[in-house]
């Protein structure tokens, strides 16, 4: 038994609660913050008087500082644990918030992007580090529910943020508000993480190590699932509305149906891991998610795409949450520096996701762009296989 096992039957069962229960918000909050952002997005476009081909660039200033800093904390992790480095990273990145709403030009947007995303990625490591704690510690299977909250969060956060534009508040006002609330709500519960379990000593080597190649089948996993839901994120309501002329209102709620299809399925995701265990429940997602997107992308009717979406939405829910689950566990490598290669992968995917199928859909059209998405679902079936756990 190793030590990080050895650990585990250290805390009660009051102790475990309170930690899970910290570590959940840590995700809602990460949800809430990224999508409270994105809901102010047409606004400040506004006021910066910034065309959609600007915009698209100076949005990339995310994805660039969470890639820098996805790898850098998988490093750290090992050193000083991620309890520890949740509780660093709670004010940075909730006060990147407001930071936002405080710029006058792209150029100072885009460093507050870069800051924004620097933090926004270094706490999705960490707190999915401190989520294998947990799952290891409880002995079975509670990532999915705290993907789920950070999906809930994401929901949530993006209704609050309607509520505010459509009251009149700035965008400082709203963003001043939620990081007020959930910066503080998390630094509060950050004493509640488990300590320890996923640090190692300084002996062992600080520097930064290559992943096993047993991890590139899940890195790979992890890009074909995130390349569709970056994906669905920007061209299902395009889709439904320049493709299948739905209306506007339609056309909206085609991810509306993903991301609520995609919040159930996590909340239900330990339940179905620990019944069908993550191999197979994972090659049955792969398969729900092509078969949903041909339904989608297969019919001139806006309403049976509307199901399709659902059920992509369904069939990516529970993925992701096995594979992280799958990375942290993986032996011979340490937790921080394996969530942090299969996270920085799948986040990658995320973002090529959106340009490529715009790039593609120049050739073939959307129909056959978003087509090509059926493949990746079923490269995820094919895969399944690579979340086996390993011994060590």
């Amino acid at each position: 038994m190793d030590n990080q096992q050895g650990n585990a039957g250290n805390f009660g069962a009051g102790r475990l609660l309170e930690a899970r229960l910290a570590v959940s918000f840590l995700f809602f909050m990460n949800g809430a913050l990224f999508a409270s952002w994105v809901s102010r997005i047409p606004l400040i476009q506004q006021e910066l008087g910034l065309n959609h081909a600007v915009l698209g660039a100076v949005l990339l200033c995310v994805a660039a500082g969470a890639v820098v800093t996805m790898p850098l904390v998988g490093i750290l992790n090992g050193r000083f644990g991620s309890e520890r480095l949740c509780l660093f990273l709670v004010v940075p990145f909730s006060a990147a918030l407001p930071l936002l709403a405080l710029c006058t030009d792209v150029v100072t947007l885009g460093a507050a992007l870069f800051f924004f995303g620097c933090g926004h990625g270094a706490l999705d490591v960490a707190m999915n580090a401190q989520g294998v704690v947990v799952e290891r510690s409880y002995g079975k299977p509670v990532m999915s529910s705290m993907h789920a909250m950070f999906s809930f969060g994401g929901l949530l956060g993006a209704g609050f943020g309607i509520v505010m534009a459509w009251l009149g508040w700035p965008p400082l006002w709203h963003f001043t508000l939620v990081t007020v609330v959930m910066g503080g709500i998390a630094l509060f519960g950050c004493r509640y993480l488990l300590p320890g379990m996923d640090r190692h000593d300084a002996a062992e080597g600080g520097g930064f190590v290559l992943p096993p190649k047993a991890l590139v089948p899940l890195g790979i996993v992890a890009v074909a699932v995130l390349l569709g839901e970056g994906a669905m994120a920007d061209w299902t309501g395009v889709f439904l509305h320049k493709t299948l002329g739905a209306t506007e209102a339609m056309a909206a709620a085609g991810f509306a149906a993903f991301s609520v299809a995609m919040t159930i399925g996590r909340f239900s995701g330990d339940w179905l891991v620990a019944r069908l265990g993550a191999v197979l429940l994972v090659r049955i997602s792969g398969l729900v998610a092509a078969a949903g997107m041909a339904l989608a992308v297969g019919t001139s009717w806006p309403w049976v795409s509307l199901v399709g979406f659902a059920l992509v939405g369904a069939g990516c829910s529970t993925v992701v949450p096995c594979v992280f689950s799958a990375a942290g566990r993986m032996p011979g490598v340490r937790t921080g520096v394996a969530l942090a290669s299969v996270t920085t992968m799948g986040y990658l995917g995320f973002l090529i996701g959106p340009p490529l199928i715009g790039f593609i859909a120049q050739g073939i059209g959307l129909r056959g762009a978003l087509g090509l998405l059926i493949g990746t679902s079923v490269l995820v079936a094919v895969l399944a296989g690579t979340l086996r756990e390993r011994r060590g």
